[in-house]
């Protein structure tokens, strides 16, 4: 861990525990901060906090009170998932108090480099295929971040010679002041967590914060068929790496005559890539771009590529039975998500949809059904799913109970060759805790029927 004493005898509030506010907390504590952590849980039911009191860390539990912005705090670290317009951090701007992620944190102490990682889709994916690479070719990788690693905790043991591949979220990105990454990746934008930003606008901007502080010697990796993201490129001061799917660009990584290519370079066919779809490729040519700007030889690559079937939960290849491959896409929590999944099949598809009922009818994902031949539905939506396939003419058409009712009876309905896909464009909580519990039912249920 790097020794700073830009932490020292200040006044910190830590706002808001999980994980992330924990090793904060902990972690400042350690370098001398004078740490208050304020969380909603009671104390009684929150046995994190019940931890850091017994560390000598001063903890406030059961609401959020204004009171605090009182007691003279330096600076704010606050948990990513509470809004810029809850009072405490609304009041403490304000005021003129600094209010920062803990990824923030991790940056000022961490002896490794980072390769941060964000956009709108694709992030998880794309992270896990440069961790990946840079373990298979030696290259001593550590994963952190919104991919479920505490990015201070990963970065207090991070050594010089490591690289630190950090997925960051827009929530976590408008928390940063110095975080510097070594490269930068933007893998695409389109709407999203509307329901946190105030507008589009803020969105995007605390997405483009990934690159605000890189320089020249640094690199930004790019998704050149978007103009959104191209306009974003044109701002920063690192060295642009761009990749495309539909056009060859010198610099960065591409398709060329069935291959991908790297500045020239042939690195692996599109045919022997595990992963199916448009936008895996996507996140393949993001990751190769990270990999060969580390050094990564093409065999460590290609090892990858021709072995890696998937994230859990995102379009993860589950088994093959009786000749019909099985995807588990249940972190399509939206129409969006679904849509890309279904466009990346050639074969015929049995769609396994439905969950939470958000409001919205489910027209928009007519385009991407064009292969679809079985439609089994559960959850809260399942009827407006209904109407959708019987309106594209698919005959094949049946409501079941839940997600483990829906595999035995896709199989029925499937041939040889056929693709059965979970992606319910729609949220879990309906039925399930998370979409995790919710692909773990499928995938299980999956297993039953060898």
């Amino acid at each position: 861990m790097k020794e700073t004493a830009k932490y020292s005898e200040k006044k910190i509030l830590v706002l808001g525990l999980a994980k992330s506010g924990v090793i904060a907390a902990s972690l400042l504590h350690k370098l001398g901060a004078f740490v208050t952590v304020n969380d909603m849980k009671p104390l009684s039911e929150n046995p994190e906090a019940q931890g850091l009191l017994e560390q000598g860390i001063k903890v406030i539990c059961g609401s959020h009170p204004i009171e605090l912005l009182d007691e003279g705090f330096e600076l704010i670290v606050k948990n990513p998932g509470i809004p810029y317009r809850n009072p405490i951090v609304k009041g403490a701007l304000e005021k003129g108090i600094p209010v920062i992620t803990e990824v923030e944190l991790a940056y000022q102490i961490s002896e490794a480099p980072f390769i941060g990682i964000t956009g709108t889709n694709g992030k998880t994916t794309t992270t896990t295929l440069i961790y990946e690479m840079l373990k298979t070719g030696e290259k001593s990788p550590l994963v952190a971040g919104n991919i479920g690693t505490v990015a201070s905790g990963v970065a207090e043991n991070a050594k010089p010679d490591d690289s630190i591949v950090i997925e960051l979220s827009s929530f976590q990105l408008m928390g940063i002041d110095e975080f510097r990454p070594e490269i930068s990746i933007v893998t695409n934008l389109y709407d999203a967590h509307l329901d946190y930003h105030s507008s589009k606008q803020e969105y995007v901007e605390a997405k483009a914060a990934i690159t605000k502080n890189q320089i020249a010697s640094d690199f930004m990796i790019f998704n050149a068929d978007q103009d959104l993201v191209l306009s974003m490129a044109k701002k920063t001061k690192a060295e642009l790496v761009p990749f495309s799917a539909e056009v060859k660009h010198e610099n960065g990584a591409y398709v060329e005559d069935g291959a991908v290519c790297f500045r020239g370079e042939k690195i692996i066919e599109v045919s022997g890539i595990a992963l199916p779809g448009k936008h895996n490729l996507e996140n393949v040519l993001a990751a190769i771009s990270a990999a060969k700007l580390k050094g990564v030889a093409n065999e460590a690559i290609q090892t990858v590529l021709k072995t890696f079937y998937g994230v859990e939960h995102r379009l993860q290849f589950v088994a093959t039975i009786d000749h019909r491959k099985f995807y588990n896409d249940s972190k399509a929590t939206n129409i969006l998500a679904a849509s890309k999944a279904l466009t990346s099949f050639t074969e015929p598809v049995i769609l396994l949809a439905g969950g939470l009922d958000r409001g919205n009818e489910f027209d928009e994902l007519k385009p991407a059904m064009e292969n679809v031949k079985a439609v089994i539905t559960f959850g809260e939506t399942a009827e407006k799913i209904e109407r959708v396939a019987k309106e594209l003419g698919i005959a094949n058409i049946k409501r079941v109970d839940n997600v483990e009712k829906a595999v035995p009876a896709a199989f029925e309905f499937s041939d040889e060759g056929d693709c059965i896909l979970l992606s319910p464009a729609c949220a879990s909580w309906d039925q399930y805790k998370t979409f995790e519990q919710r692909g773990d039912m499928f995938m299980e249920a999956v297993h039953k029927l060898k």
